[in-house]
This record gives structure tokens, sequence and C-alpha cells, in this order.
């Protein structure tokens, strides 16, 4: 069972780093959370590493960039690991050819930057999906519609045996009140679909992969460093947590706020029948990152 605490400060001390969600833990996507910078900020001043680990499917400077205009500042956080620059480095190693049909907005376009960490990588060319030989999926071309609206695009992937790139796995994010669709929502559908869709962010390998390749960079022994996963994507950042044995503090007031009735802190018989549901026990849980 989860146990409910009322700051990072109570449990922080046990880990030298952590990977923390941005979306609905440090920002709301309209502006920083001051009660998470704050905590991020006690934590590192007191020796603590924070590696932000986000499934944007941006580069990392893209993402810096973004959280700077919404007000995070660059003392509470040491390193970035992002789903897009995973996803980046296995496209431009050609798990999905060569020539793609690419599924986003003109603001996903830095996917397609060069990236110095592949060794002769793959020329890539974006060509209409009759053309295509992959899916590169940033996200569904509009972040208000159904992914139902991209159904007859996807059959005629499927029925072409194309694979699907995600480059976000979150289902939706709410953007302060309005809830969007995400890349994962999309591969979703193509997995029910028949097709084949390749995952890169939490709660999958590669980009915790990536999350220590960053830390290994501001420290030696991260194998052996106890580190503390944050988020409060159940599905995504807990599950990925569990899945690479390493403890999670669950923010309960995001994306599960209502399912958890949280106001500042998780009902507990509430927070006790989601959990039971989604069959996964953060090693913590909180109403707000604080």
């Amino acid at each position: 069972m989860t146990r409910i605490i009322e700051q990072l400060s109570d449990i922080s001390a046990n880990y030298d780093a952590m990977f923390v969600d941005l979306w609905g833990c440090v920002h709301d996507g309209v502006r920083a959370i001051p009660s998470a910078v704050a905590a991020l900020q006690a934590y590192r001043k007191a020796g603590g590493l924070v590696i932000l680990v986000t499934n944007a499917p941006r580069p990392r400077a893209g993402v810096q960039e973004q959280i700077e205009k919404l007000g995070v500042p660059a003392d509470a956080w040491d390193s970035i690991a992002t789903s897009g620059d995973a996803a980046r480095m296995a496209m431009f190693q050609g798990v999905v050819g060569s020539r793609v049909w690419f599924m986003g907005e003109e603001t996903d376009m830095g996917f397609f930057e060069p990236l110095k960490a592949v060794d002769d990588p793959v020329l890539i060319e974006r060509v209409e999906l009759e053309e295509a030989e992959g899916i590169v999926c940033c996200g569904p071309f509009d972040r208000h519609a159904a992914p139902e609206t991209v159904r007859p695009e996807l059959l005629l992937a499927q029925k072409k045996g194309l694979k699907l790139l995600c480059a976000n796995p979150d289902i939706v994010v709410d953007r302060g009140e309005t809830r969007e669709w995400c890349a994962g929502a999309v591969a979703e559908l193509y997995t029910e679909m028949g097709g084949v869709s390749l995952y890169f962010g939490k709660p999958h390998p590669p980009i915790y992969d990536l999350a220590r390749r960053r830390l290994s960079e501001l420290v030696a022994g991260v194998d052996r460093m106890p580190i503390l996963a944050v988020g409060d994507g159940i599905a995504t950042d807990i599950k990925g947590a569990l899945g690479e044995d390493i403890d999670s503090l669950f923010i309960t007031g995001g994306l599960a706020r209502q399912e958890t009735k949280t106001t500042d802190q998780p009902n507990p018989q509430a927070l006790e029948s989601y959990l039971a549901e989604a069959r996964i026990s953060p090693t913590f849980s909180i109403g707000a990152l604080r």
C-alpha cells in the first residue's frame, strides 16, 4: 500500500537523485507550479540531483526553452531527458525506414533536427503516406480532436504494414483546465487496429536509459544510486518506475485528481480504489509536489 506524505522533504534525504515528470508536476502547461519549484530548489540545495524526464516529443533544447517561458527556473533542475530525444535516436538509426509520414504540428518539427549522438545517421525524408516506409507520430494533427479522426489514414498504414514510431506515449495531458490528446492515444488506436507501435518514452526502457546517461554526465556511480521517480501518470511515470525497480512518488492532483478526489491531499479510500483498479502501487503519494 502506498504511503501518503505531506511534503517531499519527508523522504528526499533517502535519494541521491530524482527523475521528475514535468507536465502536471512542475507546470500545468500554462505556468510553473510554485510549490514544486520550491521543493526542487530545496532538494538541489541539499545536494540532490534533478533530471527532468518528460514524454515531450521534442529535443531537450526545445523543452528547456518551453519551461523557461512557463517560469521554471534553471536552479530547479540539473538536466533533461525527453521522449523526443530517445525516439529521435531510434528514428535516425532507421527503425521506421528513411521515408516517413509525419503526424504532428508545426511546433514538433524540431524532431527532425540532426542528432550528433547517432553515428552514420539515416537520411530522413518526410513524404506522403502513400509513399512512406514508416510513421513518425509526435501527436495528432488536432490535439483537441479524438484520435478516431485519423482512423482512415491509420487503416491504410496498417494495410501497408508500416510501423509507427510514437514520440510521446502519454494518452492525454491537461493544459490548465483543458484536456488534450497526445501521440500515445494515436499509437494505442493503431495497435488496437493491428498495427505495430514503437515506444521510447515512459514507461518504456529507452527514456530511462537516456535519463541515466544524463545523470552520469553529472556524477559517477549512477548504477548504485538511490533514485526516486516523481510523476502524475500512473501508467507512465509510476509503471515505468516499477519496471526500472526504483521508488516512486505519485502526484495525485495531476491527471488522476478527480479519481483520487484530491484537493490538498488525496482521499485515502479513493486513492486505494484507484490504485487497486490500476493494479499499480507507488511507493509514496502526495496531492502536489511541494
